[in-house]
């Protein structure tokens, strides 16, 4: 392994680290919140744009995840990977700092009292993601933020609300990744390499969802919990993840 590659990985590490240091009590506050949603037959939805939208995605439906967690996956928030073309990176640019665009985001998710929201963004600063938390909030939604306060602290607000996803929620999470995200210095590079803020956020979202379903059985109310199908036992986790969608789709079907 080179020495770069090496730098990375322990870059990550100490990220993680700090993050297991001093967030606990802001992941076990956002563990209750979830779990309370679930146990009131409520859904705990999840939100992110661009590299934010991975954290929302692994929340539901993912190997050892908890029934109750609902992505919201706008696919013009996240199928910029192709850079060119249709839905390419400058619409994406474009879209995403866009004001009013979540409220349409949000009112094609028929939400209830007792839902709760979850929001991944590293910045915290961008109109649409803003968008999805000011409306959360007039909907009576508990409101989690995953983001960085170091970096979102130190850049003004893209709304008009003029407040950033750290100073919305209700509980936030800082994954304290510095302005800019990238973490290694090349000599004669003008800017850093390699991102961390989605291993970040992704871990913190898993963090999240483990210590829900730990307060769901410590209550007496047993989760509904994905199984990996890629193992000699396929046909029993088929079986439990058709229960966790079927789970999924009572939620949905009382609202």
């Amino acid at each position: 392994m080179t020495n770069i590659s090496q730098r990375y990985l322990n870059t990550v590490i100490e990220r993680l680290q700090k993050v297991s240091d001093t967030q606990a009590d802001a992941i076990s506050q956002a563990a209750e919140i979830c779990a309370a949603a679930i146990m009131d037959d409520k859904l705990v939805f999840t939100f992110g744009t661009g590299h934010g939208s991975f954290a929302a995605m692994e929340m539901f439906p993912r190997t050892g995840t908890v029934t109750g967690f609902r992505p919201i996956v706008e696919s013009s928030m996240i199928s910029f990977h192709r850079v060119l073309g249709d839905g390419g990176a400058r619409q994406y640019r474009f879209i995403h700092g866009q004001e009013g665009y979540g409220d349409a985001i949000l009112s094609s998710h028929q939400t209830v009292p007792g839902d709760a929201m979850l929001i991944f963004s590293h910045s915290g600063l961008n109109a649409v993601t803003l968008d999805i938390a000011v409306d959360a909030k007039e909907r009576g939604m508990k409101l989690i933020g995953v983001t960085s306060v170091p970096h979102s602290s130190s850049t003004p607000s893209r709304h008009t609300c003029g407040k950033r996803l750290f100073e919305l929620a209700d509980v936030v999470i800082d994954t304290g990744v510095p302005k800019g995200d990238a973490g290694i210095e090349i000599e004669g590079l003008k800017y850093r390499v390699g991102a961390t803020s989605t291993s970040i956020a992704i871990a913190v979202g898993q963090a999240i969802n483990a210590a829900t379903a730990e307060i769901l059985v410590e209550k007496g109310h047993e989760p509904f919990v994905m199984v990996s199908p890629n193992t000699a036992e396929k046909a029993e986790a088929n079986k439990q993840n058709d229960k966790n969608y079927a789970e999924l789709w009572r939620r949905l079907k009382m609202r």
